[in-house]
């Protein structure tokens, strides 16, 4: 993949993480009252069993989000966003938005995967006329995947809750997001190197993909 579209794709997810906060603040008037509100009585009474100081902020935070939401985070440091109940009622709005956002991405890019596979089929037998497109596809499903990928990582993170214990949907989710995005990077990086290890590093990424996508569908 190109260094210069790879660093597009990242600076665009950094900058939407920074601008969210911005424009995020209008009030959302075709969002159900019913829903606003309970958000606030579950997030006012996890405060009310809590201190302040492990309310506001769970203990485990991503790398990226405790990079820009956590309590010396980039958004509290510049003054964006300062730390607060009010701001943080606020973050789990922008989060829903952003997880649901995630979501659609992650069925569009899944399509998009569908598509390029079945052009990839043809042009492995011999069909050379669809080289072009076949790469213009795969620019697409890298732009998706990680514009879907850089909402997941720079959502603001949840308060903190009662972790179910064993095997659940969000943790297989997270373990499958590790193995498609290291099969991601290895399609891209073969893509002009070997076709055998190309192919096969697709074929993984396209099943743990869909796996991942397909595995919050189940409770």
């Amino acid at each position: 993949m190109n260094k210069s579209y790879a660093l597009g794709i990242i600076l665009s997810a950094v900058l939407l993480t920074f601008t969210f906060p911005l424009w995020a603040q209008v009030k959302c008037v075709e969002c159900p009252e019913v829903n606003q509100i309970s958000l606030e009585d579950d997030l006012f009474s996890e405060l009310e069993q809590e201190n302040e100081d492990t309310a506001l902020l769970p203990s485990k935070m991503l790398i990226t989000q405790r990079l820009i939401w956590g309590k010396n985070g980039l958004a509290r440091i510049t003054g964006i966003v300062p730390l607060s109940e009010e701001n943080r009622l606020r973050e789990l709005k922008w989060r829903r938005t952003m997880l649901k956002t995630h979501q659609v991405i992650g069925y569009t890019t899944l399509a998009a995967m569908v598509a390029q596979g079945i052009i990839g089929g043809k042009l492995y037998n011999g069909d050379y006329s669809l080289y072009k497109l076949h790469k213009d596809m795969g620019n697409t499903v890298t732009a998706l995947y990680f514009t879907g990928a850089g909402l997941s990582l720079f959502a603001p993170p949840a308060i903190q809750l009662n972790k179910t214990k064993g095997l659940n949907s969000a943790r297989m989710h997270k373990w499958l997001a590790t193995v498609h995005l290291s099969a991601m990077i290895a399609t891209q990086y073969y893509s002009d190197r070997d076709r055998d290890i190309h192919k096969a590093a697709a074929y993984t990424l396209f099943g743990s993909y869909a796996a991942a996508t397909l595995v919050l569908r189940f409770k």
